[in-house]
């Protein structure tokens, strides 16, 4: 159905026209190939090779510096990397024979090993000539080795024959590139400054696409010219996959492919080159002249752009749709911590305004020597609760009626948080043309190939292709699972040596006679203990990663997309029980085995731990910053030295090989290799899922957590951003349409944070027994100190023991009181109700809430309209047209 055009439509409707009038021009220097940074040159060089056809320039030009052959026509769209060493001289220090016989031997097997790498490389060299690619060779020689440079370009015949063997998307119609920052659309529909938007230049053109065919090729957008039709991403992924499935030795061996060269050491690295170099001109140049590299540096992975939109679409066109998802994902999350810390921060103010006004803290601190406290330990004397005031008001803090409501409000903030990241998933995925992206069938891992001990057919492509029982593999992952749950032991030992230390440091400080350590005792050794537990959670955690990495090879997983999800599960299960299994002690076991005087329960001789003076709540508290701080803080740190000193030693070691051309502008290939590779986003994501965690399953206790998050991912944004565009060589363009596996975790994190939630407020804070109190006894809270205290059994003052007061609901012979059980059973109706209203207010809102917006499914039949019309056989196409449905 149409409809009369509005203003939008009429001004979308002259965009349109605008850019299709342009589509030979403009359009497609924007579509394609991005502009190049450096020089071209037109100096030849030649080296004779008996099998190989390659130009070669082995001396040095700073001319040559760029992203091109020495034609200055010729796109680089790939870099293959390999050293030589030279021959050492003879030293004339005599040896004995069998000294002799064992360098002889040792010889011998480097010499047999040089030459089956040379015979691997001139075959692979040779294979990737006869797939159509180009190439030119550069070297660096010095004394001690020499390292090559092997350039290799994709011709337009070899792009468009593997465009439609990927499946590539090729533009049918331009259409305005849509805002997609919710903030900006709805702050300028209000007419309020936005400090946030920034012009980027260069802006990538959105388009309606379908998949490349050569076929049809007249039927695209800017298929005449050749130069810029396919982007540099797309250029790189296509020769990434001729040199993904290129034979280099025997193919019934699977010896396939760069990727087990470069396991075999036969290459050193392989990289598409980065667009010149990030660090901005001396002089004025404008915006729009720079190079991708530094557009993204200018407006995006400096500091001073902490407050700014993320440019996701240079991004994307820069590193691929994996990565941009990953920083889209990343920006998205960090925007809904505002909220969610604003409200956490009111909470946290709320209590610290109202922590005066609690009366049971009123209680205790103008109780006196009113109620003696029974000893802390078997060694230590009695104490008047009036000693704890300010910790009772401190606990108040962490332990108020907001803390409910924020724990609730966290829930729906959850839930909610995934389903518009759905939505806002959908419309990246159209726009970058990845929604219908499925990995085609994945050749096997370089590692299993190599590895595997037998042969088969696959069943999908009919090539007999390495193969590894199933049967052996399910025994493996057995024995891994059991390793998994010997170091999860090791974790829980851990944690019961960081339980004795606390109560051997609070014997010690209260042994000290000093009034103040006395006092602090418990907080001194909490905060101390918890200082240790991050000490050994983050050195488990890198003993157990390594772990995991090599017990996941060991279970010959055959595609790298099955060998990914099992470390996944692995390390995240290891290191949610690594990070959370203290707070899990504190919330829910510390204090609920304490026993009562006279019958005291042990561990190894101790007595069980109690919770403090303020309450498990408030040491909750603690535990809570001290990790989840720490760690963001120790992570930083890292993220940001280890790159630049992996750099660093990098430059230096090829700095020696280089030698006296030291002095001389370094090629672009050069600097390229100077760089680290890049380590992948698997760690950036186990991060982030971790702060999830602790944002929402223990947010109850510690509301400033989204704060402390948000304040983090702001850091994280640019320190991820300057190591993508300033550290790292410049990784493949991989496609993806989502965050893949982390999206089920962090939909169970949420699902979990709900019941832990419940829980916490059940039995771990005071306010069920308040409110209980309230309902039978007072109102207004008076007398609820002595109220929750129970007197020493008989039988223990009997035993030359002073009459004493702790914390239970039992009568003078330590039975529980009806109270107790009353009490539990509001515990327990409260945690049913709590979590059947929030999951059905969930529910709802995941049914309110549809994954794709209405308007993206509009857009998503308008493409598939116009390409049943580019398609068609039997008639022309009209791209021109422009049909607006409602």
């Amino acid at each position: 159905m149409l409809q009369s055009e509005s203003y939008e439509t009429q001004k979308n409707r002259n965009v349109l026209t605008y850019l299709e009038k342009a589509a030979s021009g403009v359009v497609m220097d924007t579509y394609g190939s991005v502009q190049n940074g450096g020089y071209r040159s037109t100096i030849y060089g030649d080296e004779d090779d008996e099998d190989l056809c390659i130009n070669s320039n082995s001396g040095y030009s700073p001319d040559c510096r760029g992203n091109y052959f020495n034609d200055g026509i010729t796109k680089i769209d790939f870099v293959l990397v390999w050293e030589v060493k030279k021959k050492k001289s003879k030293r004339q220090k005599v040896r004995s024979t069998y000294q002799e016989m064992e360098r002889e031997e040792k010889d011998t097997a480097k010499i047999n090993l040089f030459n089956k790498h040379e015979k691997w490389r001139n075959k692979f060299v040779k294979n990737l000539q006869n797939a159509g690619l180009l190439m030119e060779k550069d070297t660096t020689v010095s004394e001690k080795k020499s390292i090559h440079y092997l350039k290799l370009s994709a011709p337009w015949d070899v792009l468009v024959y593997y465009a439609e063997e990927l499946s590539l998307r090729a533009p049918l119609q331009a259409q305005p590139n849509p805002c997609m920052n919710m903030s900006e659309a709805i702050l300028g529909k209000l007419s309020i400054p936005n400090m946030m938007t920034e012009y980027v230049p260069n802006r990538p053109v959105d388009y309606y696409t379908c998949p490349f065919r050569k076929s049809k090729l007249d039927k695209f957008l800017g298929s005449k010219n050749h130069e810029t039709y396919f982007t540099n991403t797309q250029r790189h992924r296509i020769v990434y996959e001729i040199l993904a499935t290129t034979v280099y030795g025997k193919r019934k061996r699977t010896q396939i492919g760069i990727d087990r060269l470069l396991n075999e050491n036969v290459f050193v690295s392989a990289f598409p080159l980065h667009e010149g170099s990030y660090e901005l001109p001396d002089y004025d140049v404008p915006p729009e002249n720079l190079n991708p590299r530094q557009s993204l540096y200018k407006y995006w992975a400096r500091w001073s752009k902490w407050y700014r939109y993320q440019p996701l679409d240079h991004i994307r066109e820069y590193f691929g749709e994996k990565i941009a998802i990953y920083f889209a994902w990343l920006g998205f999350y960090t925007t809904w911590l505002l909220p969610a810390a604003i409200v956490g921060t009111l909470v946290f103010i709320s209590g610290l305004m109202s922590m005066n006004t609690s009366k049971p803290a009123e209680e205790i601190c103008n109780s006196s020597n009113q109620y003696l406290m029974c000893p802390l330990c078997d060694t230590c004397d009695t104490w008047n609760i009036s000693e704890i005031c300010s910790m009772a008001k401190l606990g108040y803090l962490f332990d108020h009626p907001g803390t409910v409501f924020f724990s609730i409000f966290m829930s729906f903030w959850a839930v909610t948080f995934l389903e518009y990241w759905k939505r806002k998933n959908a419309t990246l995925a159209h726009h970058w043309d990845s929604i219908n992206f499925e990995e085609e069938e994945e050749r096997p891992r370089p590692e299993f190939a190599a590895r595997a001990p037998m042969m088969e057919q696959n069943p999908v492509t009919g090539i007999k292709e390495p193969y590894f029982p199933e049967k052996d593999r399910l025994s493996r992952i057995i024995t891994g699972s059991m390793v998994i749950i010997i170091m999860l032991f090791v974790v829980m030992i851990f944690l019961v040596t960081v339980i004795m230390y606390r109560g051997i440091i609070s014997v010690m400080m209260y042994h000290t006679g000093n009034a103040i350590l006395m006092t602090q005792a418990g907080n001194i050794a909490n905060i101390s203990s918890s200082l240790v537990n991050l000490i050994l959670i983050l050195l488990m955690g890198q003993v157990y990663t390594s772990l995991a990495e090599k017990l996941t090879r060991w279970e010959m997983h055959r595609t790298q997309t099955q060998f990914e999800d099992a470390l996944t599960f692995k390390v995240f299960v290891f290191q949610f029980v690594n990070f959370y299994s203290s707070p899990f002690y504190v919330a829910f076991v510390k204090g609920r085995f304490v026993g009562y005087p006279g019958h005291y329960g042990k561990l190894f001789g101790m007595r069980n731990e109690d919770c403090g003076s303020g309450g498990c709540l408030i040491e909750l508290a603690q535990q809570l910053f001290i990790i989840m701080v720490g760690k963001q803080i120790i992570g930083n740190i890292e993220e940001f030295a280890i790159p630049k000193l992996k750099a660093w030693r990098q430059k230096r070691k090829l700095a020696f090989v280089r030698g006296s051309q030291i002095c001389q502008e370094p090629k672009r290939w050069e600097d390229d290799n100077e760089l680290i590779p890049s380590e992948g986003l698997f760690d950036e994501y186990l991060e982030m899922v971790l702060q999830f965690g602790f944002i929402t399953i223990f947010v109850a206790a510690f509301p400033l957590a989204p704060l402390f998050a948000l304040l983090n991912n702001w850091v994280e944004i640019r320190l991820d951003a300057q190591k993508f565009v300033c550290e790292y060589r410049r990784p493949v363009a991989e496609r993806a349409q989502d965050i893949g596996v982390w999206f089920n975790i962090l939909e169970a994190l949420a699902q979990l944070s709900v019941i832990i939630n419940a829980f916490l407020i059940a039995f771990t804070s005071e306010f069920l027994p308040r409110l209980l109190y309230q309902y039978e006894h007072n109102v207004h809270l008076d007398g609820y100190i002595n109220f929750t205290l129970a007197y020493a059994p008989n039988s223990y003052v009997q035993s030359n023991h002073t009459t004493c007061r702790y914390k239970a609901f039992r009568d003078p012979d330590g039975n529980l009181t009806l109270f107790y059980w009353k009490l539990l059973a509001v515990r327990l109706g409260f945690i049913i109700a709590f979590e059947h209203v929030v999951f059905f207010i969930l529910r709802i809102i995941d049914w309110m809430v549809p994954d794709i917006p209405e308007s993206l499914e509009v857009k998503m039949k308008r493409e598939r309209y116009l390409a049943k019309q580019a398609l068609a056989d039997n008639q022309d196409v009209y791209l021109s047209e422009v049909v607006y449905p409602t």
